[in-house]
């Protein structure tokens, strides 16, 4: 069962009740949707966002009237927006990005994402395109994938893993979850963190295959153009470099830039007065309390920043 993360707080910081539009641009199972629908005024609407197939199969049980899924990747939020209708841009009151995976695809084994349950080594969110994890893995030469588990793991042991899957690849295919599980565990010393070896190089491969990163730089880009003034944006990270790019954008959107100093002191109009303040960033990140990490170890690495878009002028 999919348990939707921070629930309540996701919930506090949109307030759906004084949203006409939210968009859910990570539906996942739709636990936020249902929750946000439950607190929307009767005229709202909210559009649900995801690239699985199993996310779509699942929007189609909502019957709501106010509920519209569109079938697309969270990085073409604008875009999305503008098949369900171009006047949309600029008209959201709430928008939630949840980044990662939902607890249905790491449980499912034909998903691939688990070193826990042996299946084929797919890791696409989207598996209606795009390279498997198995093929990039017989394709990428060592260096590639030394370079992705360093950087999108943070493996320690990186050049270790490479190496071996490199020597693995030319004996026999590596195609199956808990063949790679093995492999990584046997390259590595024993850890004593409680952390299964695999965990590193598992998450560097699923972020690498649906460039995460990649698309969540892209949507965030695009937050300031399709919020209301006043609309506000909840993101939910589950690891630090997802976390680190959604700080620094929120800092850069909030930052005061001052006017070049050569015109502080000339009459300039008010469209000349210097770069717009786009966010303003509400309260500290939250993460996620006892009790829910209790109910839900999964959480625990979750991280929510929240911010509202602002008209202003940076001061003279």
């Amino acid at each position: 069962m999919h348990l939707p993360v921070m629930l309540a707080e996701v919930c506090a910081a949109i307030e759906p009740s004084r949203c006409r539009l939210i968009v859910d641009a990570t539906f996942g199972r739709g636990g936020h949707s249902r929750a946000l629908l439950a607190g929307l005024p009767a005229d709202g609407r909210l559009i649900a966002i995801d690239r699985d197939d199993a996310a779509e199969a699942e929007a189609r049980t909502i019957s709501d009237p106010r509920f519209r899924f569109v079938r697309a990747h969270f990085g073409e939020l604008a875009a999305a927006l503008g098949r369900v209708d171009p006047a949309l841009a600029g008209q959201v009151d709430g928008l939630l990005l949840d980044i990662g995976v939902s607890s249905p695809q790491l449980d499912e084994a034909e998903r691939g994402f688990s070193f826990l349950r042996d299946g084929p080594l797919d890791m696409r969110m989207d598996r209606s395109r795009g390279e498997t994890a198995a093929e990039w893995l017989a394709r990428a030469d060592e260096s590639e994938i030394r370079r992705v588990l360093s950087e999108l793991g943070e493996e320690r042991f990186a050049a270790r893993i490479a190496k071996a899957i490199a020597a693995r690849r030319l004996r026999q295919p590596i195609e199956r979850t808990l063949q790679l599980a093995a492999l990584v565990e046997a390259s590595v010393p024993a850890r004593w963190t409680g952390q299964h070896p695999a965990t590193r190089t598992f998450q560097a491969v699923r972020i690498h295959i649906n460039r995460e990163l990649e698309e969540l730089e892209m949507a965030l880009n695009q937050v300031p153009s399709v919020l209301a003034p006043g609309g506000r944006v909840a993101v939910i990270t589950f690891h630090s470099l997802e976390d680190r790019a959604v700080k620094q954008w929120m800092r850069r959107e909030s930052a005061t830039r001052p006017m070049d100093p050569a015109l502080r002191h000339l009459p300039v109009r008010d469209d000349k007065a210097g770069p717009p303040v786009r966010l303003r960033i509400l309260g500290k990140d939250r993460t996620p309390g006892a009790a829910e990490i209790a109910a839900n170890p999964r959480a625990r690495s979750a991280r929510l920043r929240v911010a509202e878009r602002v008209m202003e002028r940076v001061p003279c």
